[in-house]
């Protein structure tokens, strides 16, 4: 397989592919090709347009991860910065409950507690009331069931329509 080349450094221009030759043999001028050697040489011609195709997206894809990767690293930071910051605000929240019972102060802890683990379990049943709606790719097995028979049968669909 080829690898993509890498643009100038500094660039900001999106890596190149390079093309992949089609065929190595030269191109006949003549008709006197036999059909199975046409079969082959189309064969050879659309797995290498495959090859080829695959090869875009895997490079365009790579880039676009990078950029996200390098993006999510800011959002992972503000996060744990957040998390941090919020023991500070049930102390707060805990403070506030003493100034209602400032004779027990334990109580205002316990129910800030109290509060955060009720949060903590609404939070997770939510969650798993979203996982348990997560369904197979239902169509997408189908297709590729589908795909293989289509090819089993010699190129056509349930339909009796050429693949």
């Amino acid at each position: 397989m080829t690898r993509p080349e890498q643009p100038a450094s500094g660039s900001s221009a999106p890596p190149v592919v390079p093309s992949i030759p089609l065929n190595a043999e030269p191109v006949r001028q003549n008709g006197d090709a036999s059909v199975g050697s046409l079969v082959k040489e189309v064969t050879t011609h659309v797995s290498t347009l495959v090859r080829a195709e695959v090869e875009l997206a895997k490079t365009e894809i790579t880039a676009e991860v990078k950029k996200g990767l390098q993006g999510s690293v800011f959002f992972v930071v503000a996060g744990a910065i957040a998390v941090f910051s919020l023991f500070f605000l049930f102390i707060a929240v805990a403070e506030a409950f003493n100034l209602i019972w400032p004779s027990q102060q334990w109580a205002g802890y316990l129910v800030t507690f109290g509060l955060m683990l009720g949060a903590a379990g609404l939070a997770g049943f939510l969650g798993y009331l979203k996982v348990r709606k997560i369904r197979a790719p239902e169509r997408t097995i189908e297709s590729a069931k589908e795909s293989v028979e289509v090819l089993r049968r010699g190129g056509s669909d349930s339909r009796g329509n050429a693949a």
